[in-house]
């Protein structure tokens, strides 16, 4: 008897681009269920090794929510790498200037933090407003619960 092991290889992997509406929703519950989606963790050919994920279109994202008090206490860092070039805003601030950005590393946080999770986060595409200029790939729109 023999048995065999499917193996996904890369040149199989078909992607579909999906559309997410973040009006409303809530920041990190929006990012826990884009991220498994970027992975391709609801396909049945995942494999850990190989980016089987999705393209995912996040529109509106100025509008998303934070719950309790986030929107003072929650601070994004980074640094210039010169002595005292530590700079932080805070997420109010940040979704005022770069909404799109906050989504961002909300789901970057939750992808691999190798070669392969800089791959998947390629895919994700992150507007601030209702438009995208992805209309000829053809996005299904995508119902999160939340």
């Amino acid at each position: 008897m023999r048995i065999n092991t499917y193996v996904t290889k890369p040149a199989e992997v078909e992607r579909e681009w999906w559309v997410v509406d973040a009006k409303g929703q809530t920041l990190g519950r929006l990012a826990a269920q884009i991220a498994p989606i970027l992975k391709g963790k609801h396909k049945p050919t995942y494999a850990p090794n190989v980016d089987t994920g999705d393209f995912v279109i996040i529109i509106n994202a100025e509008r998303i929510h934070v719950t309790g008090t986030k929107m003072e206490d929650k601070m994004y860092y980074r640094h210039s790498l010169y002595p005292s070039g530590l700079k932080e805003i805070a997420l109010r601030d940040m979704l005022k200037r770069h909404p799109e950005r906050a989504l961002q590393l909300a789901v970057r946080g939750m992808l691999p933090k190798n070669a392969l999770g800089r791959k998947m986060l390629k895919k994700l595409k992150v507007y601030a407003g209702e438009e995208h200029p992805h209309q000829a790939q053809q996005p299904k729109k995508l119902e999160l619960e939340g």
